[in-house]
């Protein structure tokens, strides 16, 4: 028995996506349009507006997270740190959220995607204890970036989607992402 088509199959291809990635991604949007009435992981509703708020800006900034490991903070509804996974073979993902029922579902949309390499801790950002990512992502939250420093590897970089960090001794902002829509912006940890 085949598998029924993905409502999010169309607007994905409009952006470019084939192969591996699109299937990827089809299966965490139809996992995330499952569970966000019961858990409020997205105001979007319809297909096209899933695709177009949480995957087509972090598409447009696939290329700014170094090769290697990735920690996205307050990892919600999966973006931008899952969608990445999904997209970037190249990136050992850890995804850091404290909630119980988005920490569940970030579990089940990884699965359901079917991509190894991603791992779902919950936890917050201060109680992290492992090594220390490549890049560290985030969306639209108003953390200061020396909290972030722990998280990040010297020389490594931090990507913020939305909103605008507090600036941080040892933290250089970079021109990287200033071109995109939605406010990406750069920072390398420079101490």
């Amino acid at each position: 028995m085949t598998p029924p088509q993905s409502e999010h199959r169309a607007p994905l291809e409009a952006l470019g996506l084939s192969g591996p990635p699109l299937g990827r991604l089809c299966a965490y949007l139809d996992t995330l349009a499952a569970w966000s009435p019961r858990v409020n992981l997205t105001a979007a509703r319809g297909a096209g507006e899933r695709v177009r708020l949480l995957v087509a800006g972090v598409l447009a900034a696939a290329r700014l997270p170094e090769p290697g490991s990735l920690i996205d903070v307050g990892s919600g509804n999966g973006s931008p740190g899952l969608v990445l996974a999904l997209v970037r073979d190249d990136l050992a993902v850890t995804l850091l959220e404290p909630r119980a029922r988005r920490w569940a579902f970030l579990r089940e949309a990884a699965r359901a995607a079917g991509r190894g390499g991603v791992q779902v801790q919950r936890r917050r950002h201060d109680s992290y204890a492992g090594v220390p990512a490549r890049t560290l992502t985030l969306r639209a939250l108003a953390l200061p970036l020396g909290e972030l420093r722990p998280l990040v590897e010297l020389g490594g970089r931090v990507i913020v989607f939305g909103g605008e960090p507090r600036p941080a001794v040892g933290f250089r902002a970079t021109a990287e992402g200033a071109e995109l829509p939605g406010g990406v912006r750069v920072f390398l940890r420079e101490a």
